[in-house]
């Protein structure tokens, strides 16, 4: 062990003693497991931003979004960002969110699109590989992909040299495919595709026809909570609150 700053290992070895007397602190986790929405989501009013806000006492909230992959990608991915020895227990909740690259049109897009059949078994193969390592059903929370504003995400792609290489009633075929999924497996599900076209004007919800707006970082997060807070409610809020610690005896109240 390293002296403390200042040449004082007497202080560091009290402080470790200290330590050692308390519980090791363990903060559970939310992992939020994507393709570039979930990556985003850490931005400036992000869906991910907002929830790490409201559980900043509670839990970590974990960015796992990757941008551009697609669930044949994803099902690799995750026995290494999750293993049972030394991450499932703190899992209290996940988020698997993918579909926008998987239902990219396969003659425009051959690289990310996953044929339909194949998505909704990758699905199923990621929940059931989260199942193995003791990460029940009901901690998991499947998303559809939202809705797809195709002439807006035209302009982005031929701001790129591309082709239109999405259409938003195929995207619809992966969501209901996703939702379908939830229902075989019994996860929770939010169907992201479904409530934001309840609005007719659903392009105010997305940025550039395919990832989210502010408003729709907003909604989501609105909607997911709703779904989220019954599993994190009976958390306690970790540490006491400043008032509550006994400023005579800190340690009483920190260990």
């Amino acid at each position: 062990p390293f002296p403390a700053p200042g040449g004082c290992p007497g202080a560091a070895m009290a402080l470790a003693e200290a330590g050692a007397r308390g519980r090791l602190l363990r903060w559970p986790r939310v992992l939020l497991f994507g393709d570039s929405i979930t990556e985003y989501s850490f931005q400036e009013n992000g869906w991910g931003a907002y929830l790490a806000d409201r559980l900043v006492r509670k839990c970590d909230v974990v960015n796992r979004g990757i941008s551009g992959y697609n669930t044949r990608w994803a099902k690799l991915i995750l026995p290494r960002l999750i293993t049972e020895s030394t991450s499932a227990e703190s899992i209290i909740a996940i988020t698997i969110f993918f579909g926008a690259n998987d239902s990219a049109l396969k003659d425009l897009n051959p690289k990310q699109h996953v044929p339909l059949e194949e998505y909704a078994a990758n699905l199923k193969s990621m929940i059931q590989y989260l199942k193995s390592v003791d990460i029940t059903e009901d901690r998991i929370i499947l998303i559809t992909p939202p809705p797809l504003q195709e002439s807006a995400w035209e302009k982005a792609c031929l701001a790129k040299g591309d082709k239109l290489n999405r259409c938003n009633a195929t995207t619809g075929q992966y969501a209901q495919a996703c939702v379908q999924v939830a229902k075989d497996c019994g996860t929770d599900v939010l169907d992201l595709w479904t409530l934001m076209q309840k609005n007719q004007d659903f392009s105010s919800y997305l940025s550039d026809g395919l990832h989210l707006s502010p408003k729709g970082n907003s909604f989501l997060a609105a909607q997911l909570w709703s779904r989220l807070e019954n599993k994190v409610s009976a958390l306690p809020s970790l540490l006491p609150y400043w008032r509550d610690v006994d400023h005579t005896n800190p340690e009483a109240s920190l260990l």
